[in-house]
């Protein structure tokens, strides 16, 4: 799952998509919205992963799979600044769970090392590092996951991708995708906590993730996750709009798939680990 070196943007792009792939798997394995049939097992050193395929028994998952490829054209191009992934209530205005990726591009590999402030051989990026800040990123994500509370019942996924508008053509759309018109501010169902899970950065790319849900389906969440209390209304431009946005990411482009978690799982089923440490070093059983 991880390259030897991180040295061309190539092999950076190629990271970037496989974590984002591995967290959207993550998203969906732990919060139990599809079978045991939709997902691959896959390993990062000792970790166990759980991987979404394609699934024609399960069409909500193998539209998933779809919406993933058309985020990868996306990145390929430099287009893309924010993933908003999240489960709507039937309303289909208020969220109960909001999963944010957030992502920037560099033309050049760094001198520095921002995630070990080292310095490093201007051919690449020090590929240790990058796989280190990978690794916590995934398990935080996984314990994360197996702490919160079950979802509603009935949910509708959506997918939400704004573009960085000085590079992204006006008639653009990733495979998947159409244009969302005039983006409508959501409601958050409850009282919303924002949660920090990581970043990585290669020197050619860099992602972040954040995770807003309900203040009462935390369970023994890291208080070092916690970030703000969050607002109850959400703005179309984020939730994690501070010192380092840039201007002009307005673009929204969004696909809903509409389905009932009751006849995928059945009803608020998650997955159970007895330890939170055994889906990442055993495997699931």
């Amino acid at each position: 799952l991880f390259p030897s070196r991180i040295s061309t943007e190539q092999q950076s792009v190629v990271l970037v998509k496989r974590l984002l792939a591995i967290s959207v798997s993550c998203i969906t394995y732990m919060r139990g919205l599809f079978p045991e049939s939709s997902y691959g097992t896959r390993y990062f050193d000792d970790l166990c992963l759980k991987i979404l395929r394609e699934d024609k028994s399960c069409l909500g998952s193998l539209q998933i799979v779809k919406w993933i490829q058309g985020c990868f054209h996306a990145l390929e191009r430099q287009y893309m600044t924010y993933i908003f992934f999240s489960p709507l209530l039937l309303n289909l205005q208020t969220v109960t769970e909001l999963y944010q990726f957030k992502f920037k591009y560099k033309k050049e590999v760094p001198q520095m090392d921002i995630i070990s402030n080292q310095v490093n051989f201007v051919d690449g990026v020090c590929s240790e590092d990058v796989k280190q800040a990978s690794r916590l990123l995934i398990r935080k994500l996984y314990l994360l996951m197996q702490n919160l509370g079950p979802l509603p019942n009935d949910v509708t996924l959506t997918m939400k991708l704004l573009y960085y508008n000085d590079v992204t053509p006006d008639d653009y759309q990733p495979p998947g995708f159409k244009a969302a018109g005039s983006p409508a501010d959501l409601l958050f169902d409850g009282d919303p906590v924002n949660l920090r899970v990581g970043s990585v950065s290669t020197g050619f790319h860099l992602i972040k993730v954040r995770v807003t849900t309900e203040k009462k389906r935390m369970g023994k969440v890291e208080s070092n996750l916690i970030k703000r209390n969050g607002p109850t209304e959400i703005s179309h431009q984020g939730l994690d709009c501070d010192e380092e946005e840039e201007e002009g990411t307005t673009k929204i482009n969004c696909l809903n798939l509409a389905f009932s978690q009751e006849e995928v799982t059945g009803p608020k089923k998650k997955r159970k680990v007895s330890e939170p440490e055994k889906l990442l070093l055993e495997g699931r059983k």
